[in-house]
């Protein structure tokens, strides 16, 4: 009879078992959320007030945020049909209110995020839009029934906006993820109908159905939105319900946008722009007579994605005289006879639920050797017992696992892409140096070190073949030289092939897009990767290609269903996500877009593509190859059946073929050993060799004991049926019994629940084969200088709160501040003296959104864009997206020393739309591991991974990972509040609309939410470095041109033209506009940083520190936000961001005072960082080790005059 209890025991350790916990608020905080609003927004108690609750978010609230407001932000109204109600949505709520106006109700509450309110017609029901199941939805509660209905079901979508039908029996909802298309749905369910499909690139927000229900009106546009758009940018088309044809209905300079009928289907209120501000039109519909109505009014959203409408929505009085609508953070009712509008007062008590407030502070530590963070191209020697690797651009070689990391040389260049010789016994790899170009070394282990090429070239992707054979990509130095960006152009590029002794080279085939050379046993022919994830092979004079097999994987949460995208007549390039550039792998064609929402990306819906394999690699015996797929490795067999398969592996178990997902975490350089039975990878400084012949043994050892497990219970059930009924029951009563009373047990004891789950995980991790995993500890020694300085007679803005010393000196040991004071009152002992008499000294400057990519693959040793930055006084910087893990070893190079620089902070690869598609808050957690064990970012950069349950899934994980994450604005206001409440830390790029009322500012500083607006790149208007380039001469300064490469520069400040740039009138720039909210927000508070989006490195920071400045901030204050402020957004604080003793030396010496003038922070006469001393002119190091910095690398001399022609 135990045997049959076992079951139910089980059972009652698998039950569910909630526990909520308040963490502890640091000083300042927000409240902790009381009992009863936690009751009320947790588990399945109510999600509103009178109302039960039908769906639940997985993040439960821990702070809330309390005030009262008479004013609020993008409020959308609708006004009953009785007219006697006016219900409007506030801070993602929505509340009702009597006409005449008065305390508004809370109507919905809860950490969901809940718009649009629109009654029904009979007054019985009022729609909106909510993500209380996770994704945008459209929602209604019936207020007789007493019930709450989920309209559409969508994951992957967003709701603009919806309106019933007259008959009260409809709903036309505009829906999609780009571009939004119109639906029609039953309010009593179904899966509803497409009204409108063609052109399938024009969006379609705003719907309004005319009164007499023939119509449905609407804003409509090509693409979801343009930067720097031209107007016009949308206009008012209408729906013909009875001939299913759409008609345009306006044609204004300024756009036309959220049409809104009078019930009598006289009038049409609709927004259009005039000059630089939004105003209301009204037309007669009789007629076809306009006036405005109302101007200036709520500034439009047809410079962004417009995810609730153009306008907020609007609604006339049933008598059809007046308007409700809301503008100026009020709400107000407008007639149309053209009395004067009359304000309805509202006062709401708002009552916010929010996540935790994730902050972590991140110590800065004074050792004198710090571990590699990453060993990149580690590739093991044919039979597994050596592992070659590179760290900091210098090949390594080791016994693996427990062996000690050598250098294999002595060089001091880059060294790149080791392959073993088939025996074992030597290595090939590629270099390269700035002066000397590139070559091929080989390097016998153990002996010397000769080089293979005579010709300097750049070399990429070497592998030593069968026959003696050294294959390698071979183009130009060139290519590299004038790489100024992460990308080089390979198009000139060849595959090539040499002796292993030296010699000439023979080509094979142009290098076109394929890469990943290799070999199998089959020595006559050369295994390749190409476009769409195809595993290839071609002879040895590039002829008689074979295609094997297309490896796909996952299709990422970006890609959305398009039922018009003829997917059979796409070509592997378009359909791929992977292109080679000299054999190597670019993983995601569109990577370097992804600094912000790549706007090629709205022209139409996404495509619901599986991510192709950037990496294949056939086995060197056998059938099988592995394939890294986003970052993830498998092992696939590939059939010989005469066709090509597409093999997907998003679900190894229902692949076509026989495929097994190798990493849980993730992994990059995937490579087999000689007996194609181990694989190894690597991840930051991690490695790891899994065992196929031993993960099939443990998968057979399992199943074998599950079948005798059922086998035995099989035979336990038998024999207590053949005791009879009453036995049965008896023993099923009694499991029942059990497991109630093992579940109460668990409900009033934490720590055995807990205790439970490790043992549950740690069972599964025994029935589970796991790869060994090996930190492979490479040391280097940190830059530090020694010695002491003292920085006299000069005014120090301390940022230690309005602390400014007018005469004073900072003694510098080593590269800490040792102490600061008036002139003349600190011991300096024998330090070297830097008069800085007339100067001003402030924290040096903190980029919190620096984009700074050099060179991927094979890396360069003297940076530009570092260099550059520290010239101009950034000290410290944070990348929010690096697209590749290439930072990981640039940022240690900074801190050797090899090269100079700010603080090389990242968030390294987003974790973004176009790389996951998340399932589970397990799997989040194994994503997130990669930063914070392997890549120990610190930071992630979590960008639209996905609906609000995905968002919310990260960040649970990361506060469990001790991550700070920052978020994507992506141009969606509703976006950018839903992450505000779930805690997220982080906020980039400008909030697009504006201006922001005190319900929201109040909000993200109470919050503690970092907000960098890059203004340089604003959101919601034009981008301000366009201002610049129109009032400044950036072309022309000395100081730009000495750390800008040629090309960069002229493109970016000769000639301004097309989508990313151009001239705009002076009103029509929003930067300052955005400016002011970020200005409320600091007064209050809160924090915000400076991020210059790496639009134009140096100098390009000082554009944005102005016009984040130029708000109406004082000066004070914007320079905290440039130092203090910056480092509190990243943690850092406690190391960085004011003149304190103990704190860091990273300082700026400046000429003129920038708290007279924000302008004089480009008067830089040195920087300090990390206690060097910088001339900030040259970047020539002046204390404590005077030298000169070579910037010959970027520079191109100017030609010279050999003609007599003039102009």
């Amino acid at each position: 009879m135990r045997k049959l209890f076992q079951p139910a025991l089980l059972v009652a350790f698998g039950a569910s078992v909630s526990f909520a916990s308040l963490v502890p608020n640091p000083a300042g905080d927000l409240f902790p959320l009381k009992k009863e609003v936690k009751d009320q927004t947790d588990s399945v108690k109510k999600d509103s007030l009178n109302y039960p609750k039908f769906k639940d978010l997985p993040l439960k609230p821990e702070r809330e945020v309390k005030f009262t407001t008479k004013e609020g932000t993008w409020m959308s109204v609708d006004v009953s049909p009785d007219g006697k109600t006016i219900a409007f949505d506030l801070m993602g709520d929505i509340y009702t209110v009597p006409i005449e106006g008065g305390k508004a109700t809370p109507f919905t509450s809860g950490i969901a995020y809940e718009t649009h309110p629109r009654y029904s017609p009979d007054g019985n029901q009022i729609l909106f839009t909510s993500d209380r199941a996770g994704s945008d939805n459209l929602w209604y509660i019936d207020m007789v029934k007493k019930d709450t209905v989920q309209v559409t079901k969508d994951k992957n979508g967003d709701v603009p906006g919806a309106h019933w039908t007259p008959d009260g029996e409809y709903i036309i909802v505009s829906k999609g993820r780009r571009i939004a298309k119109l639906w029609m749905y039953h309010k009593d369910g179904g899966g509803g109908i497409q009204l409108n499909e063609n052109p399938a690139t024009m969006k379609t927000i705003d719907p309004f159905v005319s009164p007499d229900g023939k119509k449905v009106y609407f804003s409509q546009r090509f693409g979801s939105w343009n930067y720097n758009a031209l107007l016009p940018q949308y206009q008012i088309g209408t729906y013909d319900f009875e001939k299913g044809e759409i008609t345009g209905i306006t044609s204004r300079y300024g756009s036309a946008f959220t049409p809104t009928l009078s019930k009598d289907g006289m009038w049409m209120v609709y927004g259009s722009r005039w000059e630089d501000k939004t105003g209301l039109v009204l037309r007669n519909l009789k007629t076809g007579e306009e006036k405005w109505l109302a101007y200036p009014v709520q500034r439009d959203e047809q410079e962004s994605i417009a995810p609730q409408g153009v306008l907020p929505a609007m609604a006339f009085t049933p008598d059809s005289k007046s308007i409700i609508a809301s503008y100026g953070g009020k709400i107000w009712k407008l007639s149309v006879d053209g009395s004067p509008a009359v304000e309805i007062p509202f006062e709401a008590d708002v009552k916010l639920a929010m996540g935790p407030r994730l902050y972590f502070n991140y110590e800065i530590k004074d050792t004198t050797a710090k571990l590699a963070t990453q060993i990149r191209d580690a590739v093991p020697s044919p039979d597994g017992k050596k592992l070659a690797f590179t760290v900091l651009n210098r090949l390594y070689v080791m016994d693996y696992p427990n062996g000690n990391p050598t250098r294999v040389t002595s060089n001091q260049f880059t060294e790149a892409m080791p392959s073993w010789s088939p025996d074992g016994k030597q290595l090939v790899f590629t270099t390269w140096d700035e002066k000397l170009g590139g070559h091929l070394f080989k390097a016998a282990i153990g002996g010397g070190v000769t080089k293979l090429t005579t010709e300097s070239a750049l070399y990429y992707t070497p592998v030593w073949g069968p026959n003696n054979k050294i294959l390698v990509y071979k183009g130009s130095n060139r290519l590299l030289q004038e790489a100024e960006g992460p990308g080089i152009s390979g198009a000139e590029a060849e595959l090539v092939w040499m002796p292993a002794s030296g010699g000439a080279f023979r080509k094979i085939m142009n290098a076109g897009n394929n890469g990943n050379p290799h070999f199998t046993q089959d020595t006559t022919r050369i295994f390749l990767n190409g476009p769409g994830g195809a595993l290839l092979s071609v002879k040895w004079d590039g002829t008689d290609e074979k295609i094997y097999a297309r490896i796909t994987g996952i299709t990422p949460f970006g890609s959305a269903a398009d039922p018009h995208s003829d997917h059979e007549h796409a070509s592997l390039e378009e359909a791929s996500t992977v292109r080679y550039v000299m054999g190597k792998p670019i993983s995601n064609a569109d990577a370097v877009n992804y600094c912000m929402l790549p706007e090629g990306s709205n022209s139409r819906e996404p495509q619901m593509m599986p991510a192709s394999a950037s990496t294949i690699y056939m086995a060197p015996v056998g059938n099988k190859a592995l394939a890294q797929v986003n970052n993830n490795v498998y092992v696939i067999t590939i059939p010989s059946a005469g066709k090509v398969p597409t093999i997907n592996v998003a679900e190894p178990a229902a692949s076509n073929f026989p495929a097994r997902q190798l990493t849980e975490i993730g992994g990059e350089w995937p490579a087999w050993e000689a007996s194609g039975k181990k694989v190894h990878w690597s991840l930051g400084n991690g490695h790891w060799v899994y065992d196929i012949d031993r993960a099939d043994f443990v998968d057979d050892s399992v199943k074998t004991a599950k079948k005798l497990k059922m086998l035995a219970d099989a035979d336990s059930v038998s024999a207590l049926k053949a005791q009879g009924d009453d036995a049965v029951k008896l023993a099923d009563s009694l499991a029942k019994a059990d497991k109630k009373r093992i579940d109460s047990l668990f409900k009033a004891d934490k720590e055995l629940f807990k205790a439970d789950s490790i043992h549950k995980a740690q069972l599964k991790e025994k029935e589970t084969y796991k790869p060994a995993e090996n930190q492979v500890k490479v040391f280097f020694a940190k830059d530090t200088p020694s010695g002491s300085i003292l920085l006299k007679n000069a005014r120090i803005v301390t940022m230690k709160g309005s602390e400014v010393i007018e005469n004073g000196d900072i003694l510098i040991e080593n590269n800490r501040i040792k102490a600061v004071g008036p002139t003349g009152t600190l011991d300096a002992g024998n330090a070297k003296v830097i008069d800085a008499t007339g100067k001003t000294i402030t924290p040096g400057f903190i980029d919190t959104h620096a984009h700074m990519w050099p060179t991927w693959g094979l890396h360069k040793n003297s940076v530009w864009i570092y260099a550059a930055n520290l010239a101009y006084g950034v000290t410290t910087t944070r990348d929010p997206q690096t697209a590749t893990t290439d930072v990981l070893t640039y940022g240690d190079m900074v801190e050797a020393g090899m090269v100079p620089g700010p603080r090389v902070y990242s968030t390294g690869p987003g974790v973004g739309y176009w790389m996951y598609n998340m399932k589970s808050l397990d799997q989040t957690k194994n994503v997130l591991k990669q930063y914070s064990k392997y890549y120990n970012t610190q930071y992630i950069k979590m960008y639209l991974v996905g609906n609000r349950q995905h968002r919310q899934w990260v960040i649970m994980a990361a506060n469990e990972q001790k991550l700070m994450p920052t978020t994507e604005g992506g141009l969606d206001y509703k976006l950018n509040m839903t992450q505000l409440f779930d805690g997220y830390p982080g906020h980039e790029h400008a909030i697009p609309i504006h201006p922001l009322y005190s319900d929201v500012t109040k909000t993200i500083a109470e919050s503690k939410m970092a907000y960098t607006p890059t203004l340089l790149v604003a959101y919601g208007g034009p981008w301000a470095e366009n201002f610049y380039y129109t009032t400044e001469s950036p072309l022309h300064d000395p100081k730009l041109n000495r750390f800008t490469p040629y090309n960069e520069l002229n493109s970016k400040a000769r000639r301004r033209a097309g989508g990313l740039g151009g001239w705009f009138a002076p009103e029509d720039h929003v930067f300052q506009k955005h400016a002011k909210g970020v200005n409320s927000i600091v007064t209050q508070g809160g924090l915000a940083g400076i991020g210059s989006h790496g639009q134009l490195q140096g100098l390009g920071y000082h554009w944005e520190l102005w016009s984040v400045a130029s708000g109406g901030m004082s000066n004070l204050d914007a320079m905290r936000v440039a130092t203090i402020l910056g480092a509190e957004s990243l943690g850092l604080d406690k190391d960085l961001g004011s003149i304190e003793i103990g704190k860091l030396a990273d300082l700026v010496i400046m000429d003129k005072n920038p708290l007279e003038n924000i302008r004089n922070t480009n008067s830089i006469t040195h920087v300090v960082k990390n206690g060097r001393v910088y001339d900030g002119n040259t970047l020539d190091e002046v204390l404590p080790t005077p030298r000169k910095l070579d910037v010959s690398s970027w520079t191109k001399a100017t030609p010279t005059v050999t003609t007599s022609v003039q102009d």
